[in-house]
């Protein structure tokens, strides 16, 4: 007992690498909320136009969709960070993770909510239009409003799991809490800073969970 606690909790360790991790800890977050901003935006976005049944436009959005759902994030990361400069595109490598996960929660947000315009009975639509209502007014003040409301359990399910995909920004060498950890690890000969890395990924995403535990609740069809 007395190894482990000196191999995963050691106070020295700890408190040598504090502030390094603290800082990572600080790139996480701004990294998951950008992700999670970007890309459910931009997957609401593509839905609604993907809802104007506008083809080659749909053919190009399902393209997105399908590209990005098929690989997986870490392929797609390493791919733009290496492949991105041999054709003049330079960007740092937050931008790309930031760039490369919120594509990626575009990409399956934009069928989950697809699925929640889908669902809007016919009936509804009908009886806008019959109101006088235009296809986007109908669209905007009806369809979407009730889509989003429907879609959100299996939004924030989705949600979390690629935010937590914000560790693979270490493969290149984005300074994110994981990468500062096993830096630390490394010079420290020591697991302590991967738990103090573990207790930052609960400090962020456990409120997070619970966050998305009262939207469900709270926005729920009630019977």
């Amino acid at each position: 007992m007395e190894r482990f606690l000196d191999q995963f909790f050691n106070l020295e360790v700890m408190a040598r690498y504090l502030p390094d991790v603290a800082a990572g800890f600080v790139v996480t977050i701004q990294l998951a909320l950008s992700v999670i901003v970007t890309g459910l935006a931009l997957g609401l976005v593509l839905a609604m136009v993907r809802a104007f049944q506008i083809r080659p436009v749909n053919w190009l959005i399902i393209l997105f969709v399908d590209l990005f759902r098929a690989l997986p994030p870490l392929v797609i990361l390493i791919i733009f960070y290496f492949g991105l400069p041999f054709v003049g595109i330079t960007m740092s490598a937050f931008v790309i993770s930031w760039v490369v996960l919120a594509s990626v929660l575009a990409a399956f947000a934009e069928e989950i909510y697809w699925a929640g315009i889908t669902s809007v009975n016919k009936g509804q639509w009908e009886a806008s239009r019959s109101t006088g209502l235009g296809f986007t007014q109908t669209l905007f003040y009806v369809v979407i409003p009730q889509a989003i409301r429907m879609t959100i359990p299996p939004l924030t399910n989705r949600t979390i799991a690629i935010t937590k995909n914000t560790a693979l920004a270490s493969v290149v060498t984005v300074e994110e809490m994981l990468t500062v950890a096993q830096t630390s690890l490394a010079y420290a000969a020591n697991t302590s800073p991967l738990t103090m890395a573990a207790i930052g990924y609960l400090l962020i995403f456990f409120p997070l969970t619970m966050a998305s535990r009262w939207v469900e609740t709270r926005y729920a069809w009630k019977r």
